[in-house]
């Protein structure tokens, strides 16, 4: 097996224990009522934002550095006596926020001087999810929220334009903690509600079997064609992706099934991985859940989730589209073998199909105009009872309690990032650095719309080096977002999905491809070179991002023809990239004639339409004669 270095160590987190000594039984009570008191106010409760997002965050924290070490080489059972501290320090900290709720929601901000209890406590709540932070996603997000603190404390030391006036420990304190500016804004409460309740809804569907349903509807449609293993890959990564919302999970999830798969049907290690990882990933892009990150955006943007879901399936499915183009491809150059020669692909019972119940019921209860709260809890809720009553589910009462507490614990790490990512955007409030960025965007980029769209894509994907997609999301949307809104001129959901895509993308994209990295231990291949495979396929995820900002009527449908014009030039820039990825010819002038499609489908998403339209026909063209000449060299 591949051993990282350095730089995973680097990047490394805690230990995740599954056991904690003796005391794991009643840990795992601990954690299922979170979940369940999760579920309780979603429905019932009429606590306040700022109420809910204070008691979620101490609850959680109490566990977290239990079941998640100070370091990688962590006993993976027994928590140290530092572990046992920070977790008796959270609950401490967990009772004095519950028992002073009244008092913090009805102070006054910087006008009622924060008290000797309301300073020390504020102080250890910060440390606390700095410290969950480091453990349960690693140095970096922490590094990244040290420097952006140390910018609020001490950037009244600044010249300049980035500069800005004095901000004390008690005022950093104050609004990042006693409001919903900071620790317990936007990104805390979307994890309190919409991602926990998503989450538990996933881990419902994946322990009742919900995952191996979508393996065999794959295998079922699939495996009479080239290339079977890598596009049930494709489409089983990209159901469980919709429901799991993290490419890291979907990887482990799925990928241990279909990547051993197609390492057997003559797949190499690196690109199984690499198909595996672009499937999972490009799950986080697909309605009707697409991780916390989508519930997130229709906060920032205050545009209803059932509108942005709406506008996200067409970008969505051509992205899978052109995925299954490069894996179709790629199998008949390496001649791979037809699945039914292993055997029949598996049949879809009717005790199946009470699996699309509760994804019928998501959809009717989000075009019916529940609130996205509502729509996961009543989708639970439905899963729950499905997976009591499936003959072959795993899910009993007494398990009940095992599932809502992993939901828990995989909420740590979201909550994490969410948190800390709360304190950048207090920060940011705070020293206006948002504003200032878009100064810093001008002198690079120029005068450009291009230049400064490329700048913003790749300081997404570095901010989402190592960490979750909400984080990275979250981030690019506070300090990015603005910015791209004031230059392009464009609505807000055209600049969101154009950073939600390069968020979602830097989970694959190296040095630090959490996803690739997860997949490299299941390939038994360098995460790095699964990563330039993985790049590779989803060659058409990083032209769709630019195309929402030069065809905005990709995502806004302003007219009929309009859209349906851009839609086909988008499709044809796909397919051509896809293409020219894909195919390999021994012909030298046919491998010259590869990188020209390439670069059509670059132009294609240029506002210009006449030279699109020659540009288009083109394309064809060299299409037709390419898979021609491919056609032939398979027959030779």
């Amino acid at each position: 097996m591949f051993k990282s270095g350095s730089l995973n160590s680097f990047f490394s987190t805690g230990i995740r224990r599954k056991v904690v000594s003796r005391f794991d039984n009643l840990l795992r009570l601990y954690t299922a009522s979170i979940a369940v008191w999760v579920l309780y106010a979603a429905i019932f409760s009429r606590l306040d934002v700022l109420a809910t997002s204070v008691i979620f965050l101490c609850l959680i924290l109490v566990p977290s550095f239990l079941y998640i070490g100070g370091s990688a080489s962590s006993d993976n059972e027994m928590p140290s006596i530092i572990d046992w501290f920070l977790a008796l320090l959270s609950f401490i900290s967990a009772i004095y926020f519950i028992s002073e709720m009244q008092n913090i929601s009805t102070r006054i901000s910087l006008l009622n001087e924060l008290s000797p209890m309301e300073y020390f406590f504020s102080s250890v709540i910060v440390l606390l999810s700095l410290e969950i932070t480091r453990r349960a996603i690693g140095a970096v997000l922490l590094i990244i929220i040290l420097a952006f603190i140390i910018y609020n404390l001490f950037g009244h030391w600044i010249d300049g334009n980035l500069g800005h006036g004095v901000i004390t420990m008690s005022h950093f304190l104050d609004i990042n903690v006693f409001t919903t500016d900071g620790l317990f804004g936007i990104p805390i409460r979307v994890a309190a509600t919409y991602a926990f309740l998503f989450v538990l809804f996933g881990t419902f569907f994946e322990k009742s079997g919900g995952s191996n349903f979508f393996f065999k509807i794959s295998k079922s449609l699939t495996g009479r064609t080239r290339g079977a293993p890598a596009k049930i890959s494709v489409l089983s990564s990209a159901l469980f992706g919709t429901m799991s919302g993290s490419p890291t999970s979907d990887v482990v999830a799925t990928g241990a099934i279909t990547i051993p798969l197609m390492k057997k049907f003559k797949y190499s290690a690196s690109m199984a991985g690499g198909i595996e990882v672009a499937a999972s990933t490009g799950g986080s892009l697909l309605p009707p859940i697409m991780g916390s990150a989508a519930f997130i955006m229709s906060e920032f943007t205050e545009i209803p989730y059932l509108s942005i879901v709406s506008v996200a399936l067409f970008p969505a499915l051509v992205y899978y589209m052109s995925l299954l183009i490069q894996v179709h491809f790629r199998s008949q150059v390496k001649k791979i073998p037809h699945l039914v020669e292993a055997g029949p692909p598996h049949k879809v019972t009717v005790h199946d199909l009470l699996y699309l119940l509760p994804l019928f019921g998501l959809i009717i209860s989000l075009v019916l105009g529940f609130s996205p709260t509502m729509v996961a809890a009543i989708s639970t809720c439905l899963i729950w009872l499905i997976s009591l009553i499936h003959p072959k589910s795993e899910i009993s009462l007494i398990k009940t309690i095992d599932v809502l507490s992993l939901a828990t614990l995989r909420m740590i790490p979201v909550t994490a990032a969410c948190a800390s990512a709360g304190l950048v955007i207090g920060g940011i409030t705070m020293t206006g650095l948002a504003t200032k960025f878009s100064s810093i965007a001008f002198s690079i980029g120029g005068d450009s719309q291009l230049s400064i769209c490329i700048f913003a894509a790749l300081v997404t994907i570095i901010l989402g080096l190592g960490m979750p997609t909400p984080s990275a999301y979250i981030l690019s949307a506070v300090l990015v977002a603005p910015t791209l809104i004031e230059i392009v001129e464009l609505p807000s959901i055209n600049v969101h999905f154009f950073i939600f895509y390069f968020a979602v993308l830097s989970a694959m994209t190296p040095p630090v491809a959490v996803a690739a990295y997860a997949a490299s231990a299941i390939s038994e291949s360098n995460p790095f070179s699964l990563a330039i495979s993985a790049i590779k396929l989803s060659a058409a995820a990083f032209i769709l991002p630019f195309a929402f900002i030069s065809m905005p009527s990709i995502l806004l449908s302003l007219d009929e023809l309009l859209t349906l014009r851009d839609a086909f030039f988008l499709i044809s820039s796909c397919v051509f990239i896809s293409v020219a990825f894909s195919i390999t010819t021994k012909r030298y002038y046919f491998s010259i004639l590869k990188v020209v499609l390439g670069l059509i489908s670059l132009v294609l998403i240029l506002p210009q339409f006449t030279f699109k339209l020659l540009f288009l026909l083109a394309g064809w063209l060299l299409l037709a004669l390419i898979l021609k000449q491919q056609k032939f060299e398979d027959t030779v």
